[in-house]
This record gives C-alpha cells, structure tokens and sequence, in this order.
C-alpha cells in the first residue's frame, strides 16, 4: 500500500492485494493513543447519552420517489444489468481461455482480485447489493430448465456455503503459489460455477443468496449503504446504523465476517518481512505455511470474539444467542480493513486493468493518488472509523437486549474486542 524501496510488480500487488506496508511515515505512539481515545471516547459518551435503542432496522427509510423505484424494479432494468454481468463475465473467460498467460498483459486476474473483489466495496456501499443484479450465475441459472419441485434449503444453512467459498478464494489469492495464473482462475471459477449451478438446480435461484460468495459479500457490505429496502419491499435512503442493524442473524454470519477479517489481517501480516522468511524456510513448504497462517489468522479474530460473546453469555443469561446478536457490528470493522489495505490497490490497478482490457499496450498503472503520509493517515482512519461504528452498533444492540441497570457493563467485553482489533489492526500498518 505504500511506496517501497524496490516497488512490487503487479503480479505481486494481484497475488497480495497489497504492496509493501512498513515504515509508514506515522508515529506508532500517536496511532495507537489516538485510536484509543477515540473508541473511549465513543464508548463513555454512548453510555451517558444512549440509553435506550434508536436504530429501527429494516423499519426505517425515507422513499425515494415512485419513479424513482418502478425504474429500479422495471424487468427492463433488471435484464439490463443481468446482461452487463454476463458480457463482463464472458470476457474475463475469454480473455483467460485466449490471453496470455501473464497478469501483465491479460486483464482477466485483474478483474478478479481488482475490480470484482475490491470494486465491489464502493459498489455495495453506493448502490447496495449489486452482485444480486449483475451475478452471470443467476443468468445462465435463468437459462436452464427450471427444476420441477425445488427442496427448500435446510434449516440451518443460513449463508455458511459462502463463508467457505470466501475462504476459499482467500486461500487461492493469499496461499496458492501462482493465484493470478489462468489455470488457477479458470480452475476456482470451474469450481464456484459448478457448486453454484448444481445448488440451484437443486434448491432454486435462493441458493445463491446463501451460497454465492460474491452475492454473500456484496449483500453484507450493503449493510452499510444509505440505500436499502423496507421491510415492506419500499427502496429507500437511510442512515447506514438502520441498516447495519437489519442484518439478518443467520447461521454462518458469524464465520463469514471472520473469514473477511481474518484474510484481511493475514492479507497485512504477508508483507512483512519476517513472515517471507518464514514461508522461505519453512520445511513443510511455503503453500502449506502459508495456508496455515491464513486459518490461523482467521482462527484467532474467531477466537477473540467468541471469547466475547462467552463472557457476555455468563453476565446475561438473557441473551440465548450472543454470537450471532453482536455480530452485525463487525462488519464496519472488516470494511475499515478493507479500505486500508486494498485502496491504493484498487485505485492504481483497477484503471491499468481497464487499459489492458480495452487494448492498450503496456498499460502503466497511475501514480498513488496520495502521499505516504496522506494514505498512511487513511489507512489508521479507516481502521479507526470502522471501529467506533462497530461500538455504536454493538451499544445501540446491548440497550435493547441488556437490562438497563447492565447495558453499559455488559458492553465492556466489546469494548475490550473492539480495542484488541484495533491495536492489531494498526499494527499490521506499522510493524
């Protein structure tokens, strides 16, 4: 994410999502006591000045005009889009069936780990759930014989299929030794095609909602969009807490959110060189360390929070599901990683990608947008940021389930999660 002595190639900013982070020009003291005070801060003046719940969750929104929905809603409209999805997805194959093999010179790995994973953040936070509408599986679904009876999904499925096809792409961008190789996508997009496909030719086009990780990531990152829908179905603009606080709390969200922590974090902790030295001297091989150092930085975020929500558990027994009560609030914390450490990655490739892929020879990828001293303050704000939204959520949510003799005292296991992932967080940027 910053600039290095010897910058990365990018086939190395594809294969890490991120360059060389160390040596930001920002004191770690000032980083770390100005996170700190600002979730203190945060924590004292929620607890004085909040004492009942104000987010009203799906119920909220003020409707956008009826024009406004009827063209969102239009068949037209929707078709559109389906088709804008399919032709993209058509020229990444063709490109990886066709193209060299070389991220270099073919934009396919690019629109990958660039455009779709990272474009999806600031799409999903302007335009809402957008993979639902440009997902090419649900329009080659669309096209196949309808099955008869569909089964219901199972009970308890929620949307764990897709935290592990989020894991699964994680391993392939972080762990696999040549992620950006076309044998390697074309072999991942075989893979996801097929479970996605073969799901819903089972179970009907829900399953991609539960299964698809894109469509999974997409929709949890619109939790935080000003746009949304009623629960009535009405299209309309919100605050992002009423949304947040409408996130369905279904099986798997849980392991979701901590896959996208977790990768994010290890995503940091690659770079860094003592980590190289590892995985180059590792006797069982740097795929298989890398690979454990994935699931153990995923491990460890589930760990934390789970930790957290036993010790809620044992002060309120009121609360029967602590995991899944509390977990919406993580999600601010996963966009304020993703932000810092994908921006100048999605800023500088994502346009050299589109020059590939509309001809130009030897695409160069502009200049950071900002200095070292201007990103490294956006990456500690991002992480920041994230974090007191994730206070606020978690307090407004503890209002409504704690006793109000117990709301404040039963947050400080939150606080205290929220503080450990900040500090770590910030030190993936410093160390």
């Amino acid at each position: 994410m910053t600039a290095a002595a010897h910058p990365p190639t990018p086939a190395h900013l594809l294969a890490h999502g991120i360059g060389s982070q160390h040596d930001l020009p920002l004191s770690p003291f000032y980083a770390y006591a100005g996170a700190f005070a600002a979730l203190f801060v945060s924590f004292l003046a929620l607890g004085l000045l909040w004492p009942t719940s104000r987010f009203r969750g799906d119920r909220a929104g003020r409707p956008l005009p009826a024009a406004v929905q009827r063209v969102a809603d239009a068949p037209a409209t929707r078709n559109a889009l389906r088709l804008v999805g399919a032709a993209a997805a058509t020229a990444v194959l063709l490109y990886l069936l066709l193209g060299p093999d070389d991220p270099d010179h073919n934009p396919a790995p690019g629109a990958v780990y660039v455009l779709l994973w990272v474009g999806l953040v600031p799409a999903s936070l302007l335009l809402g759930p957008v993979w639902r509408l440009l997902n090419p599986l649900r329009a080659l679904h669309a096209l196949l014989p309808a099955p008869r009876a569909p089964r219901p999904l199972p009970a308890g499925l929620g949307i764990r299929p897709a935290a592990a096809g989020l894991l699964l792409f994680a391993w392939l961008e972080l762990a696999v030794p040549d992620p950006a190789s076309t044998t390697t996508l074309l072999t991942f997009l075989a893979v996801l095609t097929a479970t996605g496909l073969l799901g819903a030719a089972r179970h009907g086009p829900d399953w991609f909602a539960h299964a698809d990780p894109f469509e999974v990531y997409s929709a949890l990152l619109a939790r935080l969009s000003p746009l949304g829908r009623r629960a009535d179905g009405r299209l309309v603009l919100r605050s992002p807490f009423n949304s947040l606080d409408s996130t369905p709390q279904v099986p798997g969200l849980v392991a979701t959110v901590c896959v996208l922590l977790g990768s994010t974090a290890y995503d940091g902790f690659s770079d860094n060189p003592r980590w190289i030295t590892t995985l180059q001297t590792s006797p069982l091989g740097p795929t298989a360390t890398a690979t454990l150092g994935l699931l153990a930085a995923i491990a460890l975020v589930a760990a934390l929070y789970g930790l957290c929500a036993g010790t809620l558990r044992l002060m309120s027994r009121e609360l029967t599901s602590p995991l899944t009560s509390f977990a919406h609030s993580l999600l601010p914390i996963a966009l304020g990683y993703l932000v810092a450490h994908y921006f100048t990655l999605f800023v500088t490739e994502g346009p050299r990608t589109v020059m590939m892929a509309v001809g130009t020879d030897n695409a160069l990828a502009p200049a950071p947008p900002l200095s070292p001293g201007a990103l490294a303050t956006l990456q500690v704000t991002a992480i920041v940021t994230g974090h007191v939204i994730g206070v606020v959520a978690a307090h407004d949510r503890a209002v409504r389930l704690f006793p109000p003799a117990r709301a404040v005292a039963g947050q400080l296991p939150l606080f205290a999660l929220m503080i450990t992932y900040t500090l770590g967080g910030i030190g993936l940027l410093i160390a």
